[in-house]
């Protein structure tokens, strides 16, 4: 799927726009920083979606809830638009199950911009976490605690 989402050329490709892209990068960090709804390990905003490595401390559900709410009326804001749909209704989230998977989907995310061919290394691309995993969680918290999320 992100091969796909990766070369389209048609559709909504707002996040491509650094003025959106850095909004959403800010509005990432204030989750992780300030309101405190998930401990962040990986993010990539790619022109048209989002991935996120994080360890979640509130419902995953509010926590998209309130991260794609906020970023869809200041994108619109930004874009001019007012009631326009901005992200899809759906997010795919999932498990991670042991320190295996987590650094695969860890390595997965800082890639992203590089096999979709807009940097040459994770540390060149503006809107990601750009650094290898200094904080990967316990084993033993696997199964429950992280999710890798795409929206």
């Amino acid at each position: 799927m992100d091969r796909l989402l990766d070369s389209a050329s048609t559709g909504p490709l707002h996040l491509r726009r650094p003025e959106i892209a850095k909004m959403v990068v800010e509005t990432i960090y204030y989750h992780a920083q300030t309101l405190g709804h998930y401990r962040l390990h990986n993010f990539v905003v790619m022109s048209n979606h989002v991935h996120l490595l994080i360890t979640p401390r509130v419902p995953v559900s509010k926590l998209m809830q309130s991260l794609k709410r906020f970023t869809a009326r200041e994108g619109n804001r930004i874009l001019g638009v007012t009631g326009q749909p901005f992200w899809q209704d759906e997010s795919y989230d999932r498990l991670v199950r042991d320190a295996i998977e987590f650094e695969r989907i860890a390595n997965y995310i800082e890639m992203n911009p590089v096999r979709a061919g807009v940097a040459a290394t994770p540390e060149d691309f503006l809107w990601s976490s750009g650094r290898r995993i200094a904080n990967p969680p316990q084993v033993a918290n696997l199964p429950h605690n992280h999710t890798p999320t795409s929206f």
